[in-house]
């Protein structure tokens, strides 16, 4: 018999849209919880129409609402606002990043759906959380990670701050949500009085959390972090070399005994034993020389070589990937993280696979994102007894 997923029996309901709960949406429906999402009626989420597109819907769209189910709900129309009241009565889990304040203005904040379903979780995202004095700001990631400290870090030294190349501080959030929420849900499930409660995530708090000790260090001895380019403050060698051949690989040698390996790997025995080079704190007294004599050595060898030499040693080597690199390697093909998908036109593409990797009850990829509404009348029928007068209506009102 097979096994039950890890969240099946879990019913979600997302109210976020673009990027950070839908994330977390995803990760739910990727392990077998029944997730199922409220879009605008005529346009649905933004996400559709955002970057490449094929056809209606744009293909981050099928990734970002995979294993999804696609319902419409006008949130800003008191009859959409009672619908969403009684699907809180059928639900474990209602997601959603609206700027706080909105869903209580609508009433159908935490307190207007906790008390018909005292049992009810809700995961919120927002860019400063939903207290203190920038709680009712609009916050996108991108302004969280500048706020939360981490494009402060982000570049080099002599050049403006810049992006990580995505959405991290969104996508960090959303994982925080899931998080947040399968606590919740087991605390709940330990509860004789099964209550429920409110998880409140702040996408500038998600990203501070990822700043290590840079807060300690900076009460203690004053000292602020600044941008670094390619190079591990404090820690060495650890940086980006170029090859001969122009491609660049990034080797991690910061321990100590992996660094002796590096250097005889090199041939510089002398490096290897040098007094000044045997820990840490020496090597990043002397961190420039050190790269400099890396980079020499990577410059007469083609990155495949360097490779070959480094990993015979066991000193951490990797090549700096494009999506074009990622598609050819086996490691990648091996963990089955590129998933063919079918898109409504028959034609096949490959998608990222399902993170993390469970032994015995691995999460799946059952469909793609979903078209506008095409679960309506299976949520609205089957969940909440609407009948079909009544939905007939609502569509032709533009509730749903």
């Amino acid at each position: 018999m097979a096994k039950k997923m890890p969240l099946e029996g879990i019913r979600v309901l997302e109210l976020g849209n673009l990027v950070a709960a839908p994330f977390a949406g995803k990760i739910f429906a990727e392990f077998g919880a029944e997730v199922i999402k409220v879009e605008e009626p005529k346009k649905g989420d933004p996400l559709r129409n955002w970057r490449i597109m094929h056809g209606d819907n744009s293909v981050w769209w099928y990734v970002q609402a995979r294993n999804k189910k696609s319902i419409t709900i006008n949130l800003r129309d008191q009859q959409g606002q009672e619908i969403v009241k009684k699907l809180a009565g059928e639900v474990d889990v209602v997601l959603e990043n609206f700027r706080p304040g909105t869903l209580e203005k609508w009433g159908i904040g935490y307190e207007h759906l906790s008390e018909i379903n005292p049992s009810l979780i809700m995961t919120r995202i927002s860019g400063y959380g939903q207290t203190g004095p920038n709680s009712h700001k609009p916050g996108f990631g991108s302004v969280a990670e500048a706020f939360g400290g981490l494009r402060f870090l982000t570049g080099y030294p002599d050049r403006p701050p810049v992006r990580v190349g995505i959405a991290i501080g969104d996508l960090v959030a959303g994982l925080y949500a899931v998080i947040g929420t399968i606590m919740a849900v087991r605390a709940r499930d330990n509860d004789p009085e099964k209550k429920g409660q409110l998880i409140d995530v702040a996408l500038y708090e998600a990203v501070f959390s990822l700043l290590e000790g840079i807060l300690p260090e900076y009460d203690l001895t004053g000292l602020i972090r600044e941008r670094t380019g390619s190079t591990l403050p404090g820690i060495a060698p650890s940086n980006t070399y170029e090859c001969a051949d122009g491609k660049y690989l990034v080797i991690g040698a910061n321990g100590d005994s992996i660094f002796q390996r590096l250097m005889k790997t090199m041939g510089r025995e002398d490096l290897a034993n040098d007094p000044k080079l045997a820990n840490n704190q020496g090597r990043a007294d002397n961190v420039e020389f050190i790269d400099k004599t890396i980079e020499e050595w990577t410059k007469q060898r083609p990155l495949k070589e360097v490779q070959k030499l480094l990993d015979d040693a066991s000193v951490p080597v990797g090549p700096i990937y494009s999506i074009k690199d990622i598609v050819k390697d086996e490691q990648f093909k091996s963990r089955k993280m590129l998933e063919p998908i079918e898109l409504p036109t028959g034609e096949t593409v490959l998608a990222p696979g399902v993170v993390p990797k469970l032994s015995e009850t691995p999460g799946n990829l059952k469909w793609i994102g979903p078209t506008l509404g095409e679960h309506n009348d299976e949520i609205f029928k089957d969940l909440i007894n609407m009948d079909a007068n009544e939905i007939a209506k609502l569509k032709q009102s533009g509730v749903i």
